[in-house]
């Protein structure tokens, strides 16, 4: 509670201008926004959290001697890891459940909030959409308009292996409606193609024809051209993952932030078990400073930690690292400290 307090104060001071310019009220500020902030960062500093309350409670079992009688009647230190280990696990179901389920449908509001008070992220303007919509099927649209549902200067082009078998262009391109087709088994979308030219390719023939409006089926919704990084955040475990598959069928490029977001949504968790094991073979000594030395260092260590895992990941975006390997980077640095304590400590 201090913590996200904390957090809280310093967010506010930094955006109240933001606030009173938007003209914010205090509704919306509460509700729409610190209630769906708590949460988030509740998540994003569950290492920190469980850190530190490891190294208190071990610190003062060690401080009462507690550990050295458990480890001089023979209980393994293994064996002691173990109720740590269990407790561990809970909480990062919980973090798991949290963060994949719980929290992106809240992130809506915060999104929303942010990007008409804060930083406006979206867009009502797609311009150079190209994408490959069904497999042989590549669309492309110079400018699109979500206000109007309406594109310009398009073509959608079909392949059968390399083979281009058919191309049309038009001039503007118009989303109609969208209903469920009981053959294909899926929902399909309908778009108007105006002043269009197709062209047919057989051999080495070509047939061309033109027309002034052409109905045609093509798998996007409009919306799919708005969707921008920060609006990962908002989408839960399937939704993501269902996200990702689509557009890397597509061939679309730029999913760098929503592998990174996918890949923070498992290494969180895992975080919890190693931050769990840093903390007690940190603490369990006894020491003669008693617990605050174990307590400041536990606090460095976790915001490095943090630190860590919000500037590795920057490098994925930028494209510099993958996005696993700039995510679970920090967790595989962290593990390799915890277990040559671990190992040390043991003896």
């Amino acid at each position: 509670m201090l913590i996200l307090s904390i957090a809280i104060v310093f967010d506010l001071t930094d955006k109240m201008d933001n606030f009173f310019e938007g003209q914010a009220t205090w509704r919306e500020i509460l509700l729409d926004y610190y209630l769906n902030f708590i949460p988030y960062y509740m998540n994003m500093f569950s290492s920190l959290f469980i850190f530190i309350s490891v190294i208190f409670f071990t610190s003062k079992m060690a401080g009462n001697s507690e550990i050295i009688a458990i480890t001089a009647a023979g209980v393994s230190y293994h064996r002691l890891m173990r109720p740590y280990f269990i407790s561990a696990l809970l909480l990062a179901l919980l973090s798991f459940w949290m963060g994949g389920y719980v929290i992106p449908p809240a992130s809506g509001k915060l999104l929303a909030f942010t990007d008409k008070y804060v930083q406006h992220f979206t867009t009502e303007n797609a311009r150079n959409v190209q994408m490959e919509v069904e497999p042989g099927s590549v669309l492309y649209i110079e400018s699109f308009q979500q206000r109007t549902r309406m594109g310009y200067r398009a073509s959608l082009e079909h392949f059968e292996g390399k083979q281009l078998v058919s191309r049309i262009t038009a001039e503007r391109i118009r989303y109609d409606s969208a209903h469920y087709d009981a053959a294909r088994a899926d929902t399909v979308y309908c778009w108007h193609l105006e002043d269009y030219v197709r062209r047919d390719f057989e051999d080495k023939f070509e047939t061309m024809s033109h027309g002034n409006r052409l109905d045609t089926i093509i798998q996007i919704e409009p919306r799919e051209l708005f969707i921008t990084a920060e609006q990962a955040q908002q989408m839960t475990n399937p939704e993501l993952r269902q996200y990702m598959e689509k557009q890397a069928a597509r061939g679309a490029g730029n999913l760098e932030a929503f592998e990174t977001e996918w890949h923070k949504r498992w290494a969180t968790p895992i975080g919890a078990f190693i931050m769990t094991l840093l903390g007690v073979t940190m603490s369990s000594q006894k020491s003669r400073r008693g617990m605050g030395r174990n307590l400041g260092i536990g606090l460095a260590l976790s915001a490095l930690y943090i630190l860590f895992s919000t500037v590795s990941t920057t490098f994925s975006v930028n494209g510099v690292m993958s996005p696993f390997m700039s995510v679970w980077l920090p967790n595989f640095v962290f593990l390799l400290i915890g277990s040559v304590l671990y190992l040390r400590v043991r003896k």
